[in-house]
């Protein structure tokens, strides 16, 4: 995977137009922001330093562009509230949501067995999907917290039946609160295709550019005027290369110009020697090269 990113920083290296800026001279000089959620903004139940202040700068000029696919838009805004967060829905675009609606719209009356939140399943039914047990046409796999053998067997054997494999998301972790990581679709993913040999026809998230696109579309921006707000270098940085714009990253991970998004309100911290807390497995990073990522 190319690691030739097109970074921002707000300490004197290079920004959206190419030119060195002073710290926080990328606030006035990027028109729109396409900002990551988990590790970005929130962990877990918390919202991270910084995040109101950065979305409140930016107004009605951002995105929450995020590889969910727990919640809908609807119930992560309200989630979001609680936090201290106040971001309308339809400035919300998650992997699990665009996902089902890719299914619904491009394959109508198709057979899907969704491995899910209960938000996404009714969500999906919403939609008109025909959800299943038996028989499917697509799998549809996301984060389920409720994961466990028997949903692992069910979808190996409808693979093996010759359903077609579509993943939200291929992050085998999220950051959570006090350094922990928090198991993602990816680590699913990885017990799916050990399970069946079936690797994904299509994969919906970051770094794939739909979540980008649709972003941008929903803001009416410019990839050379936005900028991405993110924590992970494989899929915020990798994504936000992709299609020309520049990327910020905060945390932890190698190219990180700040601790967290406060940190690009200000000076930055000193950098540390901690790990990243934001990975993709061995096995599941494989996915990239054998999955076709770009939206037919």
């Amino acid at each position: 995977m190319s690691t030739n990113f097109k970074t921002a920083t707000v300490n004197g290296s290079s920004n959206p137009g190419g030119s060195t800026a002073a710290n926080g001279e990328w606030l006035t000089q990027a028109r729109h922001l396409l900002v990551d959620l988990d590790g970005t903004l929130v962990r877990q139940q918390e919202a991270i330093d910084g995040a109101a202040e950065l979305l409140a700068h930016f107004h009605d000029r951002y995105a929450i562009v995020s590889n969910n696919s727990t919640h809908t838009a609807q119930g992560l805004a309200l989630r979001l509230r609680r936090l201290g967060l106040r971001v309308p829905p339809g400035r919300i675009v998650l992997a699990g949501e665009l996902a089902v609606r890719q299914l619904a719209q491009q394959h109508p009356g198709a057979r899907v067995l969704l491995i899910g939140s209960n938000a996404l399943q009714r969500f999906a039914r919403a939609e008109g999907c025909d959800l299943v047990q038996a028989n499917a046409d697509f799998v549809l796999l996301a984060l389920d917290m409720h994961f466990s053998h028997a949903r692992l067997a069910l979808a190996a054997n409808e693979l093996l039946r010759g359903a077609k494999l579509m993943v939200t998301n291929a992050d085998a972790t999220h950051p959570g609160p006090q350094g922990r990581v928090v198991p993602e679709t990816g680590s699913l993913l990885a017990a799916v295709i050990a399970a069946s040999g079936v690797q994904p026809w299509r994969v919906i998230g970051k770094p794939a550019p739909l979540l980008f696109e649709e972003g941008l579309r929903r803001l009416g921006a410019e990839p050379a005027s936005t900028v991405v707000v993110g924590d992970n270098p494989l899929t915020d940085a990798e994504g936000a290369a992709r299609l020309g714009m520049a990327c910020l990253l905060v945390g932890h991970a190698p190219g990180a110009v700040a601790l967290t998004v406060a940190g690009l309100l200000q000076p930055p911290a000193p950098a540390t020697e901690e790990a990243p807390q934001y990975r993709l497995s061995e096995s599941t990073s494989k996915v990239w090269r054998n999955v076709r990522t770009e939206v037919s």
